[in-house]
């Protein structure tokens, strides 16, 4: 019997070529823009305002503040991947109160120490993208990133397959941060 030789006598699994394939259905809510607001304001469901009603572990919230809180991100980049948000649904960074701007930073602060003590980090990309031709994902609720680095984290999977592979759910990543969380700095 002869080893089928195209997709369609694969029953869709492809042509042979010794490569695993990796499936990530769930992203396609990210690709389809499920849980995206419908609009600029509040009540347009903003999930940024929708997370501090919810539990920590259903938020996904690591840590709350006075004026911000940390959350996982849902399409994160890498493990570990952090936002910090104002309560305030607020758009620009020059749109912050001093307790807010204070906050942000004292919260990405204190995430970086979590993350490099629960998992190592060796290095972080931490920033902004205000507004949607900066690359915002939700532009009109301001959030900070903090996606921890290892060296070596950027191979062929991202660069050419377009998928990540996080080793760890997103609850247990939630939990170990939360735990490596500093009371202060």
């Amino acid at each position: 019997m002869r080893e089928p030789q195209l997709e369609e006598e694969r029953g869709g699994a492809g042509a042979p070529d010794n490569f695993q394939r990796l499936w990530t259905p769930h992203r396609m809510a990210y690709i389809k823009g499920e849980n995206k607001p419908t609009g600029a304001g509040r009540g347009d469901g903003c999930p940024f305002c929708e997370i501090p009603a919810m539990s920590d572990e259903d938020g996904l919230v690591v840590a709350r503040g006075t004026a911000v809180f940390a959350v996982l991100n849902l399409y994160p980049y890498n493990s570990g991947h952090l936002m910090v948000v104002p309560y305030r649904h607020v758009a620009d960074y020059t749109e912050l109160d001093d307790a807010e701007y204070t906050e942000l930073a004292v919260l990405t602060r204190r995430a970086l120490t979590a993350l490099r003590k629960a998992s190592g980090a060796q290095g972080f990309n931490v920033g902004m993208n205000l507004g949607h031709v900066a690359g915002a994902g939700i532009a009109a609720h301001l959030h900070q990133h903090v996606v921890p680095r290892w060296g070596g984290d950027t191979n062929f999977m991202p660069v050419v397959g377009q998928t990540k592979v996080l080793p760890q759910l997103l609850r247990d990543t939630r939990r170990m941060i939360a735990e490596a969380w500093p009371d202060e700095d």
